[in-house]
């Protein structure tokens, strides 16, 4: 199933074509892939393992297709020798090509992505990767949801074409830090079609204390034959800092707000209530603390 995505920065609505990976159609869709998921597959050995093709020299072949097949503009990332796909994938943008808001209050996207915003209330349940997901479900903590009830989950989902970089939306300190799941599940859509084998993503889970939008959350959620988090140990953080990066492959990440933390811009919130995601680029305005 495509994904109808707004562009607001052309002011127009599209249908994503979804990745499909022919190791996913044989691990979910064959009884021997299924199989082979039960005994080790969705482990992170296997994830490291199959990782193993991107980094080797000759995968640097694949680049120049792949650049032209997804349309990325490679001007924002300087260097474009890549010795292997791995470096390519988790290429960093060159300074300034990912401004973010400097003004007290604004809110920034965490990340290039495609950005879809839901009330908290007792009855949401997110899908994240092709798994419903309630706030408890996505902290593995009941009692710290409780704290984002009439609040806001942010959810953020990187598609290959997307630099995988992401960074923090405002100036504090981390609070907490922990990990949940592990059973690594599927990026695109060919998982949901049968057999839900896995329930869980790996998930990163830290909590914040922000200067401008108060207590919050950022969880970074990985998916089968990629799971793989790469966050910087930091205790304080400003605007716009690198938090991490996702190695290799495609991802997402949720952040929570709590009630009255944001306002989100108008055009996000419309689409979102509509089931449409919105087009978003690191940095860029999505909305703000009241007044």
């Amino acid at each position: 199933m495509d994904a109808r995505v707004y562009d607001r920065a052309r002011g127009v609505c599209f249908e994503e074509k979804q990745f499909r990976d022919k190791q996913a159609d044989f691990l979910y869709n064959t009884a021997a892939g299924r199989a082979l998921l039960r005994l080790f597959v969705a482990s992170k050995a296997f994830s490291r393992l199959s990782a193993l093709p991107g980094k080797r020299k000759k995968s640097a072949s694949k680049i120049g297709p792949f650049i032209e097949t997804y349309g990325i503009d490679m001007s924002d990332y300087g260097d474009t020798a890549y010795e292997t796909f791995y470096d390519f994938f988790i290429r960093k943008p060159l300074p300034g090509k990912r401004p973010f808001p400097q003004e007290a209050g604004v809110l920034g996207a965490v990340a290039d992505a495609k950005l879809t915003v839901y009330p908290v209330g007792p009855d949401l349940a997110v899908t994240i990767k092709n798994q419903p997901y309630t706030v408890a479900g996505l902290l593995d903590n009941a009692a710290l949801a409780r704290g984002f009830e009439n609040g806001l989950c942010l959810v953020f989902r990187l598609t290959v074409d997307d630099c995988h970089r992401y960074c923090f939306f405002d100036s504090g300190r981390v609070t907490g830090s922990s990990a949940a799941g592990g059973k690594l599940h599927t990026v695109g859509p060919v998982s949901a079609q049968r057999h839900r084998v896995y329930t869980e993503n790996y998930r990163c889970i830290t909590t914040l204390a922000t200067d401008h939008f108060g207590e919050a959350a950022m969880i970074e959620i990985g998916a089968m034959l990629v799971g793989k988090i790469r966050n910087h140990p930091v205790g304080h953080f400003q605007r716009g800092d690198e938090k991490g990066y996702f190695a290799p492959g495609g991802s997402s990440i949720a952040v929570l707000l709590k009630a009255g933390a944001a306002v989100i811009d108008g055009d996000i919130a419309r689409y979102s209530a509509q089931g449409v995601e919105t087009k978003v680029r690191m940095g860029e305005r999505i909305g703000a603390a009241p007044c």
